[in-house]
């Protein structure tokens, strides 16, 4: 779980680019990622980054105050709510905890932890290096993710430049931090993954699906397909 209380670094000479639920027992279509075209960047599911960012303009205020994206920032992150979802747009931290793997370890990582809030089918941690995975704060008188009906395995769209990837909710962290993903969800968007001195100080967007759930948690593919559902979902209801 993790209890991060030092600021990531940012790299280092570069330029970072500034509701209904799917039901969990349901079979989603197979999933479909849409051709990009050269240089684009990701786009898993049908639904653009533009028709999502359409419907996030404002924000109808969830959380009881605001967040700081690292521990020397103010707190001017609030966690907003939308039909069907809840959202925030912040930076991007990497999380490289979980699974040892040879990107994420003790080594390459001083705040590694070898666990996570929630945990494959099979009871071991989940792999940062290779799922993407969203992490949420922790339970707090700010904000509590549970009573939103935000659940480990929920499924979440994450917007960057013009991006869209899908992961889960994988982890915890701070309570009053937020903006953090794993290594793998960073790499897939093409922000510099390295847990030490990598991910992005900003633009980011983090979408999560209410009552939603990839089955089994570990498969991403079953998250894509979840999320391109709930995404056209969400473009209908808001």
């Amino acid at each position: 779980m993790r209890r991060r209380t030092l600021a990531l670094a940012t790299a280092s000479g570069a330029a970072l680019l500034a509701a209904a639920a799917f039901p969990a027992t349901a079979q989603p279509a197979a999933p479909r990622a849409i051709p990009a075209a050269p240089g684009a960047g990701l786009q898993e599911g049908s639904v653009s980054a533009a028709d999502l960012l359409a419907k996030l303009k404002g924000c109808s205020q969830l959380s009881n105050g605001k967040y700081r994206t690292d521990e020397e920032t103010s707190a001017t992150v609030p966690v907003c709510g939308k039909n069907g979802a809840v959202f925030w747009k912040a930076d991007m931290d990497v999380d490289c905890d979980g699974q040892t793997t040879s990107k994420c370890n003790a080594d390459t990582d001083p705040w590694y932890q070898d666990d996570t809030a929630f945990h494959q089918s099979n009871g071991k941690p989940l792999n940062a290096e290779k799922l993407p995975y969203v992490v949420v704060p922790s339970s707090s008188g700010i904000w509590n993710y549970a009573s939103a009906g935000i659940k480990g395995g929920g499924v979440v769209a994450v917007i960057y430049n013009n991006q869209v990837e899908y992961a889960v909710v994988g982890d915890t962290g701070p309570d009053r931090i937020i903006g953090e993903a794993s290594y793998a969800a960073a790499k897939g968007l093409g922000i510099n993954p390295d847990p030490e001195n990598g991910g992005a100080d900003s633009g980011v967007t983090y979408v999560l699906f209410k009552n939603s759930k990839a089955s089994p948690i570990e498969s991403h593919a079953d998250a894509v397909s979840r999320g391109d559902a709930l995404a056209k979902k969400f473009l209908q209801d808001n």
